[in-house]
């Protein structure tokens, strides 16, 4: 893989569009087809969001949640292998001590299958129909410290807002939370991924780490996906999130990656 994240190169067309995760197995005996995974790809950036079923509630459960979103890359270390590495410069979980890699095999066009390096894990992922076509996506900062991204692919949405200060380091979210008074801040990490046309309404959010944005709208039902100009303005970004930055959100090129992450 490339020295930084920030070099690698857009990844290849057939990775494009939201990819669900219809399978895990590992070899501790996981088998897992209930947690709703969605991973949306475009050129350079991606997103992650990963939400166990029945949908959490109570604290400790949304701790459990999952989500992450940075700079995907693919590379040919070897003929017939293809590796993606996914670097996260925001994640709803501590930072984590390993790279993010898998092997991936295109069983068929819309059916990717991922193995861990060490054959650890087995994932099958399908993207969805409607995700093809349209793939644009913006990295975004705020002045408290925040950063994130608008992405989208065909028909779909994600929509990313880091905590305004890095988690520390630990095992889980969920060991943080241990003994907190006020959890609310640990679990102020926003993933939401909906539909614009074929939800129940322009912009409606399907799924999301705060619990309240589900059937909410992320963006007014006038703004149109086809015009970048028009999702860059800056009061349309100003209206994004489950808190919007007082200051709005500002776009720019690259994400801000963790020291964690850099020295991967």
């Amino acid at each position: 893989m490339s020295g930084s994240p920030l070099s690698a190169a857009p990844v290849p067309e057939r990775y494009l569009g939201v990819w669900q995760r219809t399978l895990l197995t590992t070899t501790a005996g996981k088998h897992d087809t209930s947690t709703q995974v969605y991973w949306l790809q475009t050129a350079r950036l991606f997103a992650d969001l990963r939400i166990p079923q029945p949908v959490p509630q109570t604290s400790w459960e949304l701790a459990n949640q999952g989500g992450f979103a940075g700079i995907t890359e693919v590379t040919q270390p070897a003929a017939g292998e293809e590796l993606c590495q996914w670097h996260r410069a925001v994640d709803f979980q501590p930072p984590r001590a390993s790279k993010d890699i898998g092997r991936m095999l295109f069983e068929r066009p819309d059916c990717v299958l991922e193995d861990g390096l060490d054959d650890s894990y087995h994932e099958v992922w399908e993207r969805l129909p409607h995700s093809i076509g349209r793939n644009w996506g913006t990295w975004l900062e705020a002045a408290d410290g925040r950063q994130g991204c608008l992405l989208l692919a065909g028909d779909c949405f994600m929509f990313v807002a880091s905590r305004a200060a890095p988690l520390p380091a630990a095992s889980s979210l969920a060991e943080l939370l241990d003994g907190e008074a006020n959890p609310a801040p640990l679990l102020a990490c926003e993933l939401s991924f909906g539909r614009h046309q074929y939800g129940r309404r322009p912009w409606f959010i399907e799924l999301s780490t705060i619990p309240q944005r589900v059937g909410a709208m992320l963006l007014p039902a006038i703004v149109d996906p086809d015009h970048a100009e028009q999702l860059c303005a800056a009061d349309t970004l100003a209206l994004l999130g489950h808190e919007p930055p007082l200051s709005g959100w500002r776009r720019r090129r690259d994400p801000l990656f963790p020291v964690a992450e850099e020295a991967l």
